[in-house]
């Protein structure tokens, strides 16, 4: 192998993939990650901890020899950080990688490339179509609700429920309930999935992180695998594997009302103000709020021995009965 690698090109490669590489691993291999030059078209970068992986396209590589190699992910990240180069070659010579700047150059060992674990691409012919800003929207809002910890049910990620040209994502961690419903185009025939697929957490945040903002109408590929793993395709950028969370799902749906006996209409932002207000005062011991919606206004109260109260109120547009929400920790 022998290439000519934008600094900065790789170095954000490195960054975006090295949140999957394990600090500890019974296979010191995985602590590394694997290049795979291509073509000056795009190389690709993979990560893997065995139970998520990604393969991420890297730009701005010039190609002489095409190859693969092992890279040492924290020296790596150090010499591309410290480098006052704009490009930096990449030589494979035996068992080691060179690497040379302008006035600068490194020797590394470097592992056989053969004993790095394949991560899988994205070749499912049947898939859910989605758009980034609308799976970015549905992990942030839900994945908040779960618990990694968690050994009892499949709470440690997001149950992705495909409906009649949605899906529905819901998180828990026993105490919070998430859900939210989001579009989705279905290319071929995916599915039945009994049961639903959960993502873990560790796979969402990569795949978070792989998304553009909010306002992205890009497409997204999510595929499921025989109800063992999840593939999801970034088109042109990556591609994300996880093994699905095993062990059941709480019956969310049980928890939902069958009809809405109040609906109040509040401001986000404001009642994000009012919320956090109310909590300063608050304590591990007492960490909740008791919500009083009255009519007209909404009061915000929260109450800690050692630590004092506190009491914020807020209008709003409701005229009908007083509904209380309790804080019972505080009890």
């Amino acid at each position: 192998m022998k290439a000519l690698c934008n600094r900065k090109g790789l170095l954000d490669a490195l960054g975006m993939v090295a949140g999957v590489v394990p600090a500890r691993s019974p296979k010191p291999i995985l602590q590394n990650v694997k290049l795979v030059t291509e073509s000056d078209e795009g190389s690709i970068l993979m990560a893997t901890d065995l139970e998520v992986g990604i393969r991420y396209r890297v730009l701005g590589i010039k190609v002489d020899q095409p190859g693969t190699v092992i890279l040492p992910t924290q020296r790596m990240m150090q010499i591309l950080r410290t480098s006052l180069d704009e490009e930096l070659a990449f030589e494979v010579e035996d068992d080691q990688l060179i690497v040379r700047g302008l006035r600068s150059e490194f020797k590394l060992p470097s592992e056989d490339p053969e004993l790095f674990p394949e991560v899988p691409d994205f070749g499912a012919s049947a898939f859910h179509v989605m758009t980034a800003g609308d799976l970015k929207r549905g992990i942030v809002r839900t994945m908040f609700a779960t618990d990694p910890e968690s050994t009892r049910y499949a709470l440690g990620g997001v149950l992705m429920e495909p409906g009649d040209g949605i899906i529905t994502l819901v998180g828990t961690d026993g105490r919070r309930l998430a859900r939210m419903v989001i579009l989705a185009e279905v290319e071929g025939t995916p599915g039945p999935y009994i049961p639903a697929p959960v993502i873990p957490v560790k796979a969402l945040k990569l795949i978070e992180k792989n998304l553009a903002d909010e306002e992205e109408k890009g497409p997204i590929h999510l595929a499921i695998q025989t109800g063992s793993a999840v593939l999801v395709s970034v088109p042109g950028k990556a591609v994300i594997y996880s093994r699905l969370v095993e062990g059941r799902f709480p019956r969310y749906q049980d928890v939902f009302p069958s009809g809405i006996e109040v609906k109040i209409p509040l401001e986000c932002g404001t009642l994000q103000i009012a919320v956090e207000q109310a909590s300063i005062v608050t304590s591990d011991e007492s960490r909740g709020v008791d919500f009083s919606f009255e009519a007209g206004r909404l009061r915000l109260i929260s109450k800690a021995a050692d630590v004092g109260s506190s009491f914020v109120e807020l209008p709003i547009a409701h005229d009908g009965k007083t509904v209380e929400i309790t804080n019972t920790d505080a009890e």
